[in-house]
């Protein structure tokens, strides 16, 4: 199999109605007790929010920095991020190096309640579990020092990552504890269900092997016994016929069977090696775009299971 993939706001506005009212009633009404006001959150990208939006439910407002569909690594903050971290309450990360551009913005920001909350916490990252196969002269890698990142796309891993959020929430908003653990609790049970499909059904493949064009996929590869053999790094624009020509041969030398790229990305390398291989062309989703809907992590894994099951036959 060969697979590729690209990089890696939805806010809870306040609403209300006004009315004739006393100048009592409204004075009141401007000034709201404190256990009505709404514990703010914000998240860093897709996965982040997702996880986060699932135990807060309905007791936090939480906000999302990174449209879903940007690129995540190379991700430049704009003036909206700063003010969206310089009135939170919390901030959830990823982790592991992924948020490069956290670091600035939380300074400028200067929100010296801030809670931050890793939701990578504890877990051990993995590092190159294959060749890395560069096809241009030049070309920005996603390296990072504290290890692969995309530690979400393995389900079990994903459920390190709840709790993890679970108890920050919990440490900042105490008051709603009894609402988080149960939101993290209904949804680790879905996770664990998950774990247990992908599970049984790739265990019918054993010998799965697969080159990916992003190195999005290796806890995924780890967890479910597939074999990742490279990752073979592509340029996304201005090809020349060199470039064309490497990565095809890199292709053929590993004797793949299918071709992935992510949906709704247009490359058009890959169209054109899919094409001189003579192999189909397939989705596999590494979650940095999509809707933000929680229940949208289930149904972009449940397909990316359904694109392996196909592919490792």
């Amino acid at each position: 199999m060969l697979s590729m993939a690209t990089g890696c706001s939805q806010s809870n506005p306040n609403q209300g109605t006004t009315s004739e009212q006393s100048p009592q009633a409204q004075e009141a009404a401007s000034t709201p007790p404190a256990q009505s006001v709404k514990t703010k959150v914000v998240t860093t990208f897709l996965p982040i929010y997702l996880f986060t939006k699932a135990v807060a439910g309905n007791v936090a407002d939480v906000e999302i920095l990174v449209p879903p569909g940007t690129e995540v690594h190379e991700y430049q903050a704009t003036p909206e991020n700063v003010k969206a971290i310089a009135t939170a309450n919390v901030l959830v990360k990823n982790g592991l190096g992924l948020e490069k551009f956290l670091e600035n913005t939380v300074k400028n920001a200067q929100n010296t309640k801030l809670a931050e909350i890793d939701a990578s916490k504890g877990i051990k990252p993995l590092n190159e579990i294959s060749p890395v196969v560069k096809t241009a002269k030049e070309e920005e890698d996603h390296e990072n020092a504290q290890g692969n990142p995309h530690v979400w796309l393995d389900p079990v891993l994903a459920k390190q990552q709840v709790t993890n959020i679970r108890d920050g929430l919990i440490a900042a908003d105490p008051a709603n504890k009894a609402t988080y653990e149960a939101n993290a609790a209904a949804y680790i049970k879905e996770l664990e269900s998950l774990n247990s499909e992908f599970q049984q059904t790739l265990q019918k493949t054993p010998s799965c092997t697969f080159i990916t064009f992003h190195d999005a996929f290796p806890y995924l590869a780890k967890r479910y016994n597939l074999k990742q053999v490279a990752v073979v790094q592509i340029p996304e624009d201005q090809l020349s016929p060199t470039d064309v020509q490497n990565a095809v041969n890199v292709v053929k030398k590993y004797k793949v069977k299918a071709l992935f790229s992510e949906p709704g990305v247009d490359n058009k390398l890959l169209v054109s090696l899919s094409k001189d291989l003579k192999l189909t062309l397939r989705p596999l989703d590494s979650l940095e775009t999509g809707e933000t809907d929680p229940q949208h992590y289930f149904q972009a894994m449940k397909a990316n299971l359904q694109t392996l099951e196909t592919a490792c036959k």
